[in-house]
C-alpha cells in the first residue's frame, strides 16, 4: 500500500491551514511568506491525484479552493463556483434584456415639441 498519496494530501491540508491563517491574519503578513505558501500549495496541487478527499479539504479551506479554481480554470472553468447562482443570475438577466425590448423607448423631448 502506498502511503505517499496520503501523506501529499496532509501536507496539502496543513498547506491550506496556514492559506488560511495568513488570510485571516489580524497581523500584516509579508508578501514573500503569502507568496511563498500559496507557491507551495500549487506545487502541492500539482502533485496531488484528483480525490475524493480533495473536495471536503477544498470546501473547508476558502483560500486554498481559491487557488485551486484559479489553477482548474483553463481547462475546467470556474469548477468550485455554485453553478445554482450563475444560472440564476443568467436567468435574471435574460428576463431584464426581454423586459427592456418590449418596452417601447419613452418619446424624445426634442420629437415632442415637433
Amino acid at each position: 500500500m502506498n502511503a505517499t498519496p496520503n501523506i501529499s494530501l496532509d501536507v496539502t491540508e496543513r498547506l491550506a491551514q496556514l492559506l488560511e491563517r495568513l488570510d485571516h491574519s489580524a497581523v500584516p503578513v509579508g508578501a514573500d511568506q503569502y507568496r511563498s505558501v500559496v507557491m507551495h500549495l500549487v506545487h502541492e496541487f500539482a502533485d496531488l491525484a484528483p480525490s475524493v478527499a480533495l473536495g471536503p479539504l477544498l470546501d473547508s479551506y476558502p483560500a486554498a479552493a481559491e487557488v485551486y479554481e484559479n489553477l482548474q480554470y483553463p481547462h475546467a472553468g470556474l469548477c468550485r463556483s455554485g453553478l445554482d447562482a450563475a444560472m440564476a443570475a443568467e436567468l435574471r438577466a435574460k428576463e431584464a434584456i426581454a423586459r427592456a425590448m418590449a418596452t417601447p423607448p419613452a418619446p424624445d423631448a426634442a420629437h415632442v415639441q415637433g
